[in-house]
């Protein structure tokens, strides 16, 4: 009988070390890359940029597009926001948003709205601006890399 209870102690503890050795992994703190598509599905941006979270507020660092573009030719802040959940395999889901402000030239503003699943943010994009040629609109995907 001894014995029996050690080892549903010992089973215990192994099962519960396993729990949320994941959830680490999958947050929204990181680096991500981002592809921005058009309604034809031909590519109109793609940026990089590292996001911290506080709470459900999300702020973006190294932003860098990747596209040459004249609605962000140079600096811009981020800032955003996020509804994650998730489970004990580090599963993550919920809603995603961010709004980037161009530096040079100011005026334009790329709004992204999307959902996580684990590493992935999949959503929709609006851009308007005060710059010509700078609104459009289509679909996203953002890894984490």
């Amino acid at each position: 009988m001894k014995h029996l209870g050690i080892a549903l102690i010992l089973s215990a503890g192994l099962i519960l070390s396993g729990c949320g050795s994941n959830s680490s992994n999958n947050n929204i703190n990181g680096n991500w890359t981002a592809s921005l598509t058009n309604p034809d599905n031909s590519p109109a941006f793609a940026f990089t940029t590292s996001l911290q979270s506080s709470g459900s507020v999300v702020s973006g660092t190294n932003l860098t597009f990747t596209t040459s573009s004249a609605c962000f030719a140079s600096g811009a802040t981020e800032t955003g926001s996020f509804n994650l959940s998730g489970n004990f395999n580090g599963n993550v889901t919920g809603s995603f948003g961010l709004t980037i402000q161009s530096g040079t030239p100011a005026g334009n503003t790329l709004t992204l709205n999307g959902a996580v699943k684990s590493n992935t943010v999949v959503g929709t994009w609006t851009l308007s601006g005060t710059t010509a040629g700078c609104t459009g609109s289509g679909t996203f995907t953002m890894n984490k890399s």
